[in-house]
């Protein structure tokens, strides 16, 4: 049953409410649904009625193309100035013996290490210190761009440039010209956690606010340049505070329409001060993913970023809304790992497309913008290398 027939199926059962048939319609028709809406699905709607939703909007958007890239990351730092509750992945500058500090040859030494593979993205994101500051990254991005200048930079969140830009005394406006002249291609969508100011206070004080998070993405998309948008879910927000998360990045979209992807991130609780929270479960996770996909109607793709979650979670997620599984991630990376998700977060490309291919979905290799680079449809890979994980293969007829 493909996902026009399994919508029309749902709008005809009588067990659904008012409510329910009244936003499965909407969705059938492509219409928006509200924020009232969105709040409804969060508290009373289950996870097959969300999912049937969910899938119909992402075969409309993107059919049955899954997206991933080649890509690895630096983290330049782990210290940092600020001490976010949910954070398992700084240390404080008081407990600098665990942590790390890369020098630029270092970063540099990372990004010549692969010279001779097709990665077509780096991707910075770290902890904030003094000496990483506006000029330093300049340097470093042109760097970059005189060694490899195909090479896509997709570097640091609002939380980085708010610091930065004040420190060197710097409009937003002209710091983000500064960072386009030096060579950055886009922003990741990291730092968004939740924009409710109470919540964002208690878990995350001191860093830049909601109101500067979107002003900064809001700036870059003026500059005709990309970005991607974030949520951190499954803390101590309610149900309402994710809508209003949301319906913000919604109202900016509609606005710039500058953002590419929108990537749910969810809470883990190792090693951090909120350790005390559970973690939500796979099921509201998949909820998660799929309310986000009917909500944010003018996004054009939903990201499961697989180190966050799991290979196997990412995988499920790909039936309900989400038609991104972020890329290749081949590095270390430590942020999430720290907090109890993947560990050592790689995946080969036999792996990534695998895994796409036992859900019924055409893996489709893109660019940092969602350019296609190489359709996996026809590759063949040898038995060894198949990831073997979770699987609900589509009825082939």
């Amino acid at each position: 049953m493909d996902s026009n027939q399994a919508l029309n199926g749902l709008i005809q059962d009588n067990s659904l409410t008012a409510e329910e048939q009244n936003i499965a319609t909407k969705v059938l028709n492509h219409e928006r649904i509200s924020t009232d809406e969105a709040l409804y699905l969060y508290e009373k709607a289950n996870l097959g009625y969300v999912g049937i939703l969910a899938n119909y909007i992402r075969e409309s958007k993107n059919a049955d193309d899954t997206y991933f890239n080649k890509n690895f990351h630096i983290e330049p730092t782990n210290v940092c100035i600020y001490s976010c509750d949910f954070c398992s992945y700084s240390r404080l500058k008081k407990n600098r013996e665990d942590g790390w500090e890369l020098s630029m040859n270092e970063m540099m030494d990372i990004v010549k290490k692969y010279d001779d593979q097709a990665v077509t993205e780096v991707h910075f994101t770290g902890g904030v210190l003094p000496q990483y500051d506006v000029p330093f990254y300049e340097e470093l991005f042109r760097r970059i761009k005189k060694h490899r200048p195909e090479l896509h930079i997709k570097g640091l969140t609002p939380v980085e440039y708010h610091y930065i830009f004040k420190k060197e005394k710097l409009s937003y406006r002209e710091g983000m010209e500064r960072m386009k002249a030096a060579g950055l291609d886009s922003m990741p969508g990291g730092g968004a956690e939740i924009f409710d100011k109470g919540i964002r206070d208690q878990i995350a004080g001191g860093k830049c606010s909601s109101e500067e998070w979107l002003e900064i993405h809001e700036i870059w998309h003026d500059l005709g340049m990309r970005s991607n948008a974030t949520m951190l879910y499954g803390h101590i927000e309610t149900f309402a505070q994710r809508v209003d998360h949301l319906d913000r990045l919604r109202k900016l979209q509609d606005k710039t329409n500058g953002f590419m992807a929108f990537i749910p991130l969810k809470f883990r609780n190792k090693n951090n001060d909120m350790s005390h929270v559970p973690e939500v479960s796979t099921v509201e996770d998949l909820r998660n993913y799929a309310i986000s996909r009917i909500f944010l109607d003018n996004f054009q793709h939903i990201k499961a970023y697989w180190p966050m979650i799991g290979r196997d979670t990412a995988q499920m997620a790909l039936a309900f809304g989400v038609n991104c599984m972020d890329g290749t991630i081949d590095d270390t990376t430590k942020i999430y790992s720290m907090a109890g998700s993947e560990q050592n977060p790689a995946m080969t490309t036999a792996e990534i497309v695998n895994s796409i291919r036992l859900v019924g979905r055409r893996a489709i290799e893109r660019d940092s913008l969602y350019n296609v680079i190489k359709d996996y449809t026809e590759e063949v890979f040898d038995e060894d290398t198949q990831y073997r994980g979770y699987a609900i293969k589509h009825n082939a007829n």
